[in-house]
C-alpha cells in the first residue's frame, strides 16, 4: 500500500514557529512512546506565504529533496498538475507579518488558504482530511462557514491548541456524568493568542461532563484594574470568581512568581499579583454555559508561566485541578501529541477530536475580543448554543 502523501499550507517557516514545530516532526520524526517516530507518510509539498528573516522552508526542501516549494496553494495541493494529488493538508496560519483590525486582532488569512484548499477539492471532485493550527478565524461568520463547509462536504477536519492533546498532571479528567457548578483556568499570554489556547485546555475538559456540550449564553472580558477589583471579591455572585478555584490553579502551576528571592513556594495575596504582572495587561474572560456552568478564563503574563485548571463538581466538597504540562524549552515537545492526532486522522479518514469543540473556542476568542473593545461590556452570545459531544476517549498524551 502506497504511503500517504501530504501538503503543508503556511504563512511562514522560520526557528520556533509553528510551522517548524508541526513541518520539522512530519520530516524528521520526533520521540513518542519511547521510541524515535517516524510519521508513516511523506510530506512532499509545500506552499509558504512569507519568506521572513530566519527562513526554514528553503533550507527543509534543500534536506529533504521530496519536498517541494510551490508558488500557489492550489500548485502544492496537486503538485503542479490539474487534481488533488495529495491524501491530506496540513495548514498553519500562525506567525508572519499581517496586519491588525481596530479591535486588535491579527488577520491571520486561515480562512481564505483554507477556501483556496476547498476550491482545489471541489475541482478534484475529491477531498482530503484537513489540519487547521490555533482559532479557525479571527471572523466568526468565516469560522462557521469553514466548518460548515467541511461538514457539507464530508472531509474530516481538525483544528485547535497543542493544550487539549498534551499531558496532564495529574493525569484527570472530569468524569462524563459529573455535573459542574464553577471552572477557573489561568495562562500567560496575552488576547487573541494565548486566550485561545486556554480556552481550549477549559473547553476539552468541560466538554465531558453530563449531558456533553450545549453551549455558552453570555461573555463578558475585563481588563487591568478591573480583573484586580473582580478578584478581590472572591465569588462569582459577587462578580469575580471561586477564590478556592484560583488558589488551586496557583499550586498546579510549576512556575509561580515570586516576590521573595530564594523562595518558590510562597503563596502571592491579592495585594501582591499586580506587581508580578510584566508585559502584557491581565485579562478575565467571564462567560456562562448554557447549562448554567460558570467559567473565568484569566491571562496573568508574570505571575505564571504555564496553564492550569481548576473545577468545582456538584456534590463533591474536593476540587479536580491539573496542569497542562506545556514544556518551554526545546524540541516543544508538546507539539509531538498534537502531531501524532494529525497523523491519524490522515491515516484513519476520521477526526480525532471534534471541530465543534474548536468553533465554541473561536466564539469565545472573538466574543471575549468583542466585549473588551466595547468597553468591558457583558454581550449575550445565542450565536455560541453549540451542540456536540466528545470523542469517546479523551485524546491527551498519557504515555
Amino acid at each position: 500500500m502506497a504511503r500517504p502523501r501530504i501538503t503543508a499550507v503556511v504563512t511562514e517557516y522560520r526557528t520556533n514557529a509553528h510551522a517548524q514545530h508541526i513541518i520539522d516532526r512530519f520530516l524528521w520524526g520526533y520521540g513518542w512512546q519511547g521510541r524515535h517516530h517516524h510519521p508513516p507518510m511523506d510530506l512532499v509539498a509545500i506552499y509558504v506565504d512569507q519568506f521572513g528573516e530566519g527562513d526554514l522552508a528553503r533550507d527543509r526542501a534543500r534536506r529533504f529533496p521530496s519536498m517541494k516549494i510551490y508558488p500557489t496553494i492550489a500548485e502544492a495541493l496537486t503538485l503542479g498538475g490539474e487534481k488533488l494529488a495529495v491524501d491530506g493538508v496540513v495548514l498553519i496560519g500562525e506567525h508572519g507579518r499581517y496586519p491588525q483590525n481596530r479591535k486588535g486582532q491579527t488577520l491571520w488569512p486561515r480562512y481564505e488558504f483554507f477556501m483556496e484548499i476547498v476550491d482545489v477539492f471541489r475541482n478534484s471532485g475529491r477531498t482530503a482530511p484537513v489540519f487547521s493550527d490555533k482559532h479557525l478565524s479571527w471572523n466568526w461568520e468565516w469560522a462557521t462557514e469553514m466548518v460548515r463547509t467541511s461538514k457539507a462536504m464530508d472531509f474530516p477536519f481538525i483544528a485547535g491548541s497543542s493544550v487539549p492533546h498534551n499531558r496532564r498532571m495529574p493525569p484527570v479528567e472530569i468524569p462524563q456524568d459529573a455535573e459542574v457548578e464553577e471552572i477557573v483556568g489561568l495562562a500567560p499570554g496575552g488576547v487573541d493568542g494565548y486566550d485561545i489556547h486556554c480556552l481550549e485546555g477549559m473547553q476539552c475538559m468541560m466538554e465531558r461532563r453530563k449531558g456533553g456540550e450545549t453551549g455558552v449564553v453570555s461573555m463578558h472580558a475585563l481588563r487591568d484594574a478591573s480583573v484586580y477589583e473582580a478578584m478581590a471579591k472572591g465569588s462569582w455572585e459577587a462578580g469575580g470568581w471561586d477564590a478556592r478555584l484560583f488558589e488551586a490553579c496557583l499550586c498546579r502551576s510549576h512556575y509561580l512568581s515570586q516576590l521573595r528571592a530564594g523562595f518558590n513556594h510562597v503563596m502571592p495575596t491579592i495585594d501582591e499579583i499586580p506587581s508580578l504582572i510584566t508585559t502584557e495587561r491581565p485579562v478575565a474572560y467571564r462567560y456562562e454555559y448554557s447549562d448554567g456552568t460558570k467559567a473565568t478564563m484569566l491571562l496573568l503574563e508574570g505571575l505564571i508561566h504555564d496553564f492550569t485548571f481548576a473545577a468545582r463538581l456538584k456534590g463533591n466538597s474536593e476540587l479536580l485541578s491539573l496542569r497542562f504540562h506545556i514544556d518551554s524549552h526545546n524540541p516543544r515537545n508538546f507539539f509531538s501529541p498534537q502531531v501524532n492526532a494529525i497523523e491519524q486522522m490522515i491515516l484513519t479518514g476520521k477526526p480525532t477530536c471534534p471541530i465543534d469543540r474548536t468553533l465554541l473556542t473561536t466564539g469565545l476568542t472573538a466574543a471575549g475580543v468583542e466585549s473588551l473593545w466595547l468597553g468591558q461590556k457583558r454581550i449575550e452570545t445565542p450565536h455560541l448554543a453549540i451542540h456536540y459531544e466528545p470523542t469517546e476517549s479523551s485524546t491527551f498524551w498519557r504515555s
